[in-house]
């Protein structure tokens, strides 16, 4: 492999060398990628750089690979679909994270400003191909839904020439920072591919995938230097050169250059290795009952009745299975993409739908029994109380609902962001946080605001609005991504503590009793808190082996077991009262979603590769 990677850099070291003696090229390109467009200096960045394409004038067209906006929100996406229109020559592009994890339409009106959210067109004997990794709303790895690999498998196929050069364009790097980078290599290394392009780690870099060269390229934001930047491509025909441009200033040397020749990369040996399911081995003492994997992603935790387990998924269907054997029930579609974990009461079922709808369904047959128009794309988790829907809104609206006929009790339009969380129920207060830095509580008759916490923390990207909260004995209790874990007075909305000891992210939990507290932190431990005391007191701390982990699976206790899942398609089952690990089990590598446990033994999980499954602890 070193022996390799020596010939690859003298032989760009020698094109480089050459290029200066070169003929004109078949044709050049403009990159552009993490523009990060926002109220900051995102707008005036990419708005520079477009500018400069148009003024260099021999470009034949530009690709942008990722994380246009800073968040989906406010109009951004508008702003940037605005500046990059200025553009005298076509462009392709793809969304990154930040467009699909903080996003107030719920990744969808990405694929209306811009005509899709992937590409794939060829220009004199050159094939582009672009499709993104997510993650869909959920803080986690990236991911390739399956409805893109399907895409992206599709497009390859129908190639009339299935040795056409190719290049590759992505917003992450194809490594395992992606859960399933292995499922896109096994679909692109039969052909011919030249190179993977990407951005996400804003700067100049040149590496490899298994054998397939990779390029990241710079941002478009200047930061703290004089101007900003991104790469110019020229594409010779044995050869492609790139080179950094500095916005309005001048074009530096090449930084890379790649020879364009017949690949094959099907004998190569692979550099990282293919996902470990040796724990379910281990822990035999855990068992599938039944497993359904879908065709679509699945962003949303299943709700489970005495008879069936309901879940929603990126293809805007929501499925009935029974929950003794997985069969399916029914299957109704949406108008849209559905991210909201549906809410079982009274043999109905209730969630939201991007296509800004709140649905009710008769959960035995699921036959629709109403619908309530919303101003945008629905997020928001239902939480059901007392015949009443309790329901968050990307409109900014918070609502009551009548569960038996879909009738608004009250609604409040005081929040500030959009809303994705569960609230939660205490004390006749209705808690919920949002993606404006705030935790709301509501008179949970009238919708009145009791009081709004924010804890100072700048940037939105800080809220507390993922997180599930939960409350006892007069203090709500919040994990928020700036990593600390604040308890707050229900009454007041004061602050009682917050602390750091812990490097907390979005996860919290109680106990059936609400006598304790669970938390679990970034990297390995999950803890146990005492909610009477002043300040943090541990009841049991456990270091459960999880390693790293952002994915916002709450942990759910039931009947003295603690359940929760990890962005590696992990699901732990603890000890609720000491903490330790009754089994563990991997049902796949992407996301689980906060899961639902039906005893101390049975849980339901679901996954953004599209699983759903129930496990049973022996």
């Amino acid at each position: 492999m070193i022996k390799k990677y020596i010939k690859i850099f003298i032989l760009i070291s020698i094109l480089i060398h050459l290029t200066n003696a070169r003929p004109d090229p078949l044709f050049n390109f403009a990159w552009l990628t993490d523009t990060h467009v926002s109220a900051r200096s995102g707008a005036v960045d990419l708005r520079a750089a477009v500018l400069d394409v148009n003024q260099i004038g021999n470009i034949d067209f530009v690709i942008v690979s990722g994380d246009i906006t800073e968040l989906d929100i406010n109009g951004y996406l508008d702003t940037a679909k605005t500046i990059l229109e200025m553009l005298d020559v076509p462009y392709y592009i793809i969304p990154g994270n930040h467009d699909t994890k903080w996003s107030s339409s719920g990744t969808q009106k990405f694929p209306k400003l811009f005509g899709d959210s992937r590409f794939n067109f060829e220009y004199k004997g050159i094939r582009f191909i672009g499709v993104h990794q997510g993650p869909l709303l959920r803080m986690g790895d990236g991911y390739i839904a399956p409805e893109d690999l399907r895409w992206l498998e599709k497009s390859l196929q129908e190639m009339k020439d299935p040795r056409q050069p190719i290049f590759l364009v992505t917003h992450y790097p194809i490594d395992n920072s992606v859960s399933n980078w292995y499922e896109y290599l096994s679909i692109v290394k039969p052909y011919n591919i030249q190179a993977i392009l990407h951005g996400h780690g804003h700067r100049n870099r040149l590496t490899e995938y298994e054998g397939i060269p990779g390029l990241m390229s710079r941002s478009t934001l200047k930061g703290r230097a004089e101007a900003g930047g991104y790469t110019l491509a020229a594409v010779y025909p044995d050869s492609i050169v790139f080179r950094e441009r500095q916005t309005g200033i001048k074009t530096l040397e090449a930084w890379a250059c790649l020879a364009i020749t017949e690949k094959d990369y099907t004998c190569d040996t692979t550099q990282y290795p293919r996902p470990d399911f040796t724990i379910n081995r281990q822990f035999s003492n855990v068992k599938e009952i039944w497993a359904k994997q879908l065709d679509w992603a699945i962003a949303a935790s299943p709700a489970v009745s005495k008879k069936a387990v309901v879940s929603a998924n990126s293809g805007g269907f929501v499925q009935a299975f029974r929950i003794s054997d997985g069969r399916e029930i029914w299957k109704f579609k949406t108008g849209n993409a559905v991210y909201s974990s549906p809410a079982v009461s009274r043999n109905r079922v209730v969630f939201g739908v991007t296509d800004s709808m709140i649905y009710c369904l008769n959960i035995r047959n699921g036959k629709l029994l109403w619908k309530v128009k919303t101003g945008a794309p629905v997020l928001g988790v239902p939480t059901i109380y007392k015949n009443v829907v309790y329901i968050g809104s990307s409109d900014r609206i918070f609502r009551a609902i009548n569960l038996r006929n879909g009738k608004f009790k009250w609604d409040f339009d005081g929040v500030d962001g959009f809303v994705e969380s569960k609230p939660y129920i205490y004390d006749d207060k209705v808690i919920f946080g949002a993606w404006d830095n705030k935790l709301y509580a509501l008179n949970v008759g009238t919708g009145s605001l009791l009081w709004k916490w924010s804890d100072g923390t700048k940037g939105l990207l800080y809220s507390p609005a993922a997180v599930w909260p939960v409350a006892t004995m007069g203090k709500v209790f919040i994990a928020t991504p700036d990593r600390y874990m604040s308890c707050i007075n229900a009454n007041t909305g004061i602050t009682l503590w917050r602390s750091n000891r812990f490097k907390v992210r979005e996860t919290v939990g109680i106990s059936g009793d609400k006598s304790v507290v669970f938390a679990r932190t970034m990297w390995d431990t999950v803890f146990a808190i005492d909610p009477i005391a002043d300040s943090l007191v541990t009841v049991w701390v456990d270091s459960v082996g999880y390693g790293y982990d952002i994915d916002p699976s709450m942990p759910i206790e039931k009947d003295g077991t603690l359940f929760f899942g990890t962005k590696d398609g992990f699901v732990y089952a603890l000890d609720a009262e000491t903490g330790a690990t009754k089994g563990i089990h991997r049902i796949g590598v992407a996301l689980i979603n906060t899961v639902v446990p039906i005893d101390n033994r049975m849980v339901v999980a679901t996954s953004m590769d599209g699983k759903v499954v129930m496990l049973e602890f022996q």
